[in-house]
């Protein structure tokens, strides 16, 4: 183990590492860059079709494929063959875990929906310490305490920020989740008052604040360290000036998935050699191959949900809804799966 916790055998190696931040960091830095500029200098909020564009395009954009190699994502990760056996304990994890989460979806949509964001929170945040620490020089964040102030920062962003500086449309998303279902947000509409915003950005900001503190207190101005300190930066501005729709869809694809992706052509030995080579096209073609069935499988999931709600809807956004209900399913058992591997290489 290095001395930051992380094991040795997992870190790629230099050219791969490189070529892995020029596939996973630059394209998320110039997304949010450009969209919070943007926005930031009074670019006119676009309809809201042309929001719906990133969600819509994570279909087959990186964000439904990256979790479609969960199947062999444990076992590359442990350095074990993906046998039929384990494809199929990973398969029961998914009926198991999205199976019970679904039916509270028919049962209580409202609290599944409360649910889902706690979820994303948690997953997100998670998903971004992994390439701090495998990705940069290793030396930040330090320690699981640091780690966990880092992963509650970066999952509360996209999460939090949205609320603060557009409730409104926080509201309606929302609102697309439960209507399906026969729901509606009334229970929960205390969060978007003036005082419960107030409060969550108040919160969140000191939460940053001691994150990148205590980040600086243990290890100085390392690389990782400065790295993050830009991203929350950027981060912060990004989710504040950009309407959410458009921010979360943009950051879902750009940002969390396309980083996953990076950390399973890190374990994919074909995906290895294609970018020791220089090949990162090679390496994505990889995992296009590997990601495509199940990526098919989770469409079917999208369509028995539109089969068996009660009110399927029709227009563009309550279909996106439904389609981010079923991400919701999914992601509970994808969850389990990267935890297991941040356990499998030393990131906890």
């Amino acid at each position: 183990m290095t001395a930051s916790g992380y094991a040795d055998r997992a870190l790629p190696a230099g050219d791969v590492r490189d070529r892995l931040v020029a596939l996973a960091l630059v394209p998320s830095w110039g997304v949010v860059g450009v969209l919070a500029v943007a926005f930031a200098a009074g670019v006119d909020r676009p309809p809201l079709a042309v929001q719906l564009v990133p969600l819509v395009a994570s279909v087959v954009l990186f964000g439904l494929p990256h979790g479609a190699v969960d199947h062999l994502a444990l076992a590359r990760t442990a350095g074990r063959p993906a046998t039929r056996t384990h494809q199929l304990r990973v398969a029961g994890l998914y009926a198991l875990l999205g199976g019970t989460y679904a039916v509270v979806w028919f049962l209580a949509p409202v609290v599944a929906a409360i649910g889902f964001v706690l979820l994303t929170w948690a997953h997100w945040g998670q998903g971004d310490v992994y390439p701090l620490v495998a990705l940069l020089s290793g030396e930040h964040p330090r320690g699981r305490a640091q780690r966990a102030l880092t992963a509650t920062v970066r999952g509360a962003l996209p999460m939090t920020i949205p609320l603060v500086a557009f409730p409104g449309q926080y509201e309606r998303v929302l609102g697309w989740f439960v209507a399906p279902f026969g729901a509606s947000t009334d229970a929960v509409a205390w969060l978007f008052t003036a005082d419960a915003r107030l409060a969550v950005a108040g919160v969140v900001g000191a939460v940053t604040a001691l994150a990148l503190a205590n980040g600086y207190r243990a290890g100085g101005a390392s690389t990782a360290w400065l790295v993050d300190v830009a991203e929350t930066v950027g981060l912060w501005a990004f989710f504040l000036l950009v309407p959410p729709v458009l921010a979360v869809g943009a950051y879902f694809s750009a940002w969390h998935a396309l980083r996953h992706v990076a950390r399973l052509l890190a374990v994919d030995e074909d995906a290895v050699a294609a970018l020791d080579r220089g090949s990162t096209a090679g390496a994505l073609w990889s995992f296009a191959v590997d990601a495509a069935p199940l990526t098919a499988v989770s469409l079917v999931v999208v369509a028995a949900l539109a089969v068996l709600v009660p009110a399927t809807p029709t227009a563009l956004p309550g279909l996106v809804g439904l389609y981010l209900v079923a991400i919701a399913v999914l992601t509970l058992p994808h969850f389990a799966i990267v935890t297991g591997m941040d356990r499998e290489q030393g990131v906890w």
